[in-house]
């Protein structure tokens, strides 16, 4: 059987009534187009037909008519909808009329970046720890800024109130085929982390647009509202989507340790300090909301300033040994749920491409000390950079950069500037509650 066939068979035994044909857009959000059963044939042989240009970032009116060519791959039933009548999935690719992908599909610009690493031999092994909170929700089912609880790192029940739905979250991804290496309580009140199992980079970008969905939906029925936003609290530390990767050659990891030298391989340096380098420039799109910037404050256990080491998890990039041969990975912290899966994936193996590639590119010195206790001379001693301190900041760097030009194409990366240009636009014409408090009747 072909695996249109496999599908065909498995909506009929399992009496699946509705497909959603998703895709996403620009910004990182999901989007779908729902179809009945009877429409299948047309939607496998890609006949499904949107309007294009009422999604950000994808086409002008003039050429508005865009289809959706599924990945037969990525079928899934969701769990949680009625035994009868269920409801299954398929993510797309956005094609123009004449059947070429669209220039301005995320998962197009990751797919050529994935292209680039297997052209070179390698495959980016990636496994992403999906932070979150869980408030509470009022009687018309609207999210508050309640917790449903004040845990900490590791609380149980009955402090840790979220673990009911963390449980369901965790077994409704497992029945959809997803790996759950961890889950548990975070820092903050109200804070929760999800560990998923690695997979290639295509396959990981699928992964987490679709736990974010799973997550969101079981916490709603949960009587809870699920939120990627970096730091919805002043006084808690905020979350990020920390990024586990490491790459494969020949399916070996080569990111290896020899216990001998005490040292990782070479390429791992090379692809540690490519990212160093341009992490900077790919702000806007690993943390690409004005929130994101927030997450960014000395001691609050986030990234600030740009370093690596071997073993301070409080660094942008930690070099992880492990007890099991070939179990090596780097750890790069900065990223957060906001971001675009597709977008922020390529943007990173291209920076590690380029670092293995460019070897003028060079590795600062690996940092065991606390960073947010030097001067700022001793961090230009040591080659140290901080983070963009706001989403006006990243941007800039964003535009005058070639290799995220290079990354997004011009029109793209012109048109996504301009969007995150508006959003910063409008943050600014807002008035904060720290604003009035200060100001309103000292001056």
């Amino acid at each position: 059987m072909t695996s249109k066939d496999i599908i065909r068979q498995r909506v009929e035994d399992e009496d699946v009534r509705f497909i959603r044909l998703q895709f996403t857009d620009m910004l990182g959000r999901m989007r779908n187009m729902a179809i009945t059963t009877d429409k299948l044939d047309d939607a496998l042989d890609d006949l499904c037909v949107f309007d294009g240009s009422a999604i950000d970032g994808f086409a002008n009116i003039e050429e508005s008519d865009l289809y959706l060519h599924p990945d037969l791959s990525t079928f899934t039933i969701f769990p949680w909808r009625p035994h009868n009548g269920k409801v299954a999935r398929l993510i797309c690719d956005v094609c123009t009329p004449d059947g070429k992908r669209l220039e301005y599909d995320p998962r197009l610009i990751l797919e050529r970046v994935v292209a680039e690493a297997e052209a070179m031999g390698y495959t980016l092994k990636i496994g992403p720890k999906m932070e979150f909170f869980l408030f509470n929700t009022d009687e018309e089912g609207k999210p508050t800024t309640e917790t449903n609880d004040h845990g900490s790192y590791f609380d149980i029940a009955p402090i840790d109130n979220g673990e009911n739905a963390r449980r369901d979250i965790c077994l409704t991804l497992s029945e959809m085929g997803y790996t759950v290496e961890a889950s548990h309580h975070e820092m903050a009140r109200g804070q929760h982390e999800i560990v998923l199992g690695a997979g290639d980079a295509l396959t990981t970008a699928d992964r987490i647009i679709t736990a974010k969905m799973v997550i969101k939906t079981i916490a709603k029925r949960n009587g809870l509202h699920a939120t990627f936003m970096p730091k919805p609290f002043e006084d808690e530390y905020g979350s990020g989507l920390h990024l586990s990767m490491w790459l494969e050659k020949d399916g070996k990891n080569i990111f290896d340790f020899d216990t001998k030298t005490k040292k990782f391989s070479q390429i791992t340096y090379r692809f540690i300090a490519g990212l160093l380098h341009y992490t900077r420039e790919i702000a806007c799109i690993t943390n690409p909301t004005v929130n994101s910037y927030k997450r960014f404050i000395p001691g609050a256990d986030a990234p600030c300033l740009i370093s690596w080491s071997g073993n301070n998890r409080s660094l942008l990039i930690r070099a992880v040994r492990s007890r099991e041969p070939g179990a090596e990975k780097i750890e790069y912290r900065s990223p957060d749920g906001t971001a675009n899966p597709y977008l922020a994936l390529a943007a990173i193996l291209k920076a590690g491409l380029a670092g293995i590639q460019d070897i003028s590119i060079e590795l600062p010195p690996s940092v065991g000390i606390n960073v947010g206790q030097l001067s700022d001379s001793e961090r230009n001693m040591l080659g140290i950079q901080r983070m963009p301190v706001s989403l006006y900041e990243a941007v800039e760097l964003a535009e005058g950069s070639k290799f995220v030009e290079d990354l997004l194409g011009k029109c793209f990366m012109d048109h996504y500037i301009e969007k995150k240009r508006e959003e910063y636009s409008r943050y600014r014409r807002t008035i904060s509650q720290w604003e009035l408090d200060n100001y309103l009747i000292q001056y």
